[in-house]
């Protein structure tokens, strides 16, 4: 079993009371070390110590280094979280090169207490109130019923020295403010057995957060997993509003409760939904919660919420989708354009336009990165082309059709009248009505004809420029992902 030793009290004294039950519990020590060097002298002598400590009763030494402060700054976050997701790292790998089954970490019934309330401080759900957990993946707290106090009188009757770091004395950090300040008042003035009792209503949270997390779970994998009214894609998890906004089925729950009930269940949802998206769902907040619920109560389409790590919540007619991780695209500077052997490729980001020169037989195609397509476009007979058109869609009467031509993205403002509509209309109306989700819609492929469309992806082709049984050369248009 690795121990992971920092140097301070309560990690060196976790250390000697595993190695004194080592024969009593068959197992075998190895001590975890983590150099995240922000404390630079005093770091590297609590390095010393720790290795010094391991050598004097015979245990293996594993350590690692890494630059906490650059991954803090990498990745937006602050030194203490940066720090905790490296060595959570380094004890995964650990265990996974097989040096360690499990990795015993130092949290003690103080620490739970001061968790507790930062997360009661920061505004947190009661999802925060089950506080450190006694096992974490690879992680255990043999600890956490033990207090502080009564670790550091043992060691003292050992005679076994310990570091102290002295950051723990920083009150510009919400934790030491909580263990010097906040903690005492409480103990000394309200409840001499807070920390006792927070401690409770942590194990009684993680109690209530188990059950719940198993229902949330069998509600997730039906409504966001199973196919037809809600599915998991890639990249992405895919919800009903409906469905996130009632998990459960009416009549499991009384008249009573059945609102609250399934606001409750809905906001753990949403949570599982970032996590399933992003992996974790550190800073997520119950402020962020409500905004996906606010957004799945809608009646609009396209609204979204924007949610931390780069997840996305948007609605979609009637689904609200979860992405993860996707920057905005930016916008195209400038167009280019290159001709070979009857190919135009053009490159943009959510806006292009190709210029395109029909030819008077035969194909062209235009490769569109911005939606992941090829073009073709094909000039045929129209006496032995029609029959042609019933897989590929509807035709355009090419002697109807004037230049300039240009493939381009769907602008505002654009009008459209497809073949039998008397009268032309905004095409963002028309998408919409076609359920042209409002996050594809920015790079939805047109044809421009003598400045006017004729073609729209998905859509019947203009009036007056559609192929009837007069028209001698048909423009065909499809499309082929790249």
């Amino acid at each position: 079993m690795g121990v992971a030793v920092s140097g301070g009290a309560d990690s060196v004294a976790l250390l000697r009371l595993l190695h004194g039950l080592q024969d009593e519990l068959g197992i075998r020590l190895a001590v975890l070390h983590f150099q995240h060097g922000l404390r630079g002298a005093e770091s590297a002598g609590d390095e010393v110590f720790v290795a010094e400590l391991a050598a004097g009763l015979g245990v293996e030494f594993i350590r690692e280094e890494a630059d906490v402060a650059a991954a803090a700054e990498r990745d937006g976050i602050n030194l203490e979280e940066a720090g905790r997701r490296l060595r959570t790292a380094f004890f995964e790998r650990v265990v996974n090169e097989g040096r360690a089954t499990r990795v015993a970490t130092a949290h003690t019934a103080d620490d739970q207490a001061e968790t507790l309330l930062a997360h009661l401080l920061r505004g947190s759900g009661l999802a925060g109130l089950a506080g450190i957990y006694p096992v974490a993946g690879v992680v255990v707290r043999p600890l956490l019923e033990m207090r502080r106090a009564e670790l550091r009188e043992w060691l003292g009757a050992l005679g076994q020295k310990w570091r102290e770091d002295s950051t723990n004395a920083d009150t510009a950090r919400l934790r030491a403010r909580l263990r010097r300040e906040l903690l005492p008042v409480l103990e000394r003035d309200f409840q001499p057995q807070i920390v006792g009792q927070l401690c409770r209503v942590a194990e009684l949270a993680r109690e209530e957060e188990q059950f719940a997390a198993a229902l949330v779970e069998g509600r997730f994998q039906a409504l966001a997993r199973l196919g037809g009214q809600a599915r998991e894609e890639a990249g992405r998890v895919v919800m009903r509003a409906a469905d996130l906004l009632a998990p459960l089925p009416a009549d499991l729950l009384p008249d009573g409760v059945r609102h609250g009930g399934q606001t409750a269940l809905a906001r753990r949802m949403v949570r599982r939904a970032v996590e399933e998206v992003l992996g974790h769902r550190r800073g997520l907040t119950a402020e962020h919660v409500e905004s996906v619920l606010h957004l799945s109560g809608e009646r609009m389409s396209g609204h979204r919420a924007v949610l931390p790590h780069g997840v996305v919540a948007a609605r979609s007619f009637d689904d609200v989708i979860f992405t993860a991780g996707n920057p905005p695209t930016p916008r195209s500077g400038g167009q280019r354009r290159t001709e070979r052997g009857g190919r135009v490729s053009g490159c943009g980001a959510q806006e292009y336009t190709l210029p395109v020169t029909l030819p008077t037989s035969g194909a062209i195609e235009l490769i569109v990165p911005a939606i992941g397509s090829r073009v073709r476009l094909k000039i045929v007979d129209w006496g032995t082309g029609a029959e042609e058109t019933k897989s590929i869609g509807e035709a355009l009467d090419a002697g109807r059709l004037s230049p300039p031509f240009f493939l381009r993205n769907w602008h505002p403002g654009d009008v459209f009248r497809p073949r039998g509509k008397r009268q032309a209309r905004k095409l963002k109306e028309l998408l919409r009505e076609a359920r042209v989700p409002a996050e594809e819609r920015a790079a939805w492929p047109v044809l421009e004809s003598g400045g006017k469309l004729v073609w729209v992806r998905g859509l019947p082709a203009a009036a007056g420029c559609a192929a009837s049984g007069e028209t001698r050369s048909a423009l065909l248009i499809s499309e082929e992902k790249l």
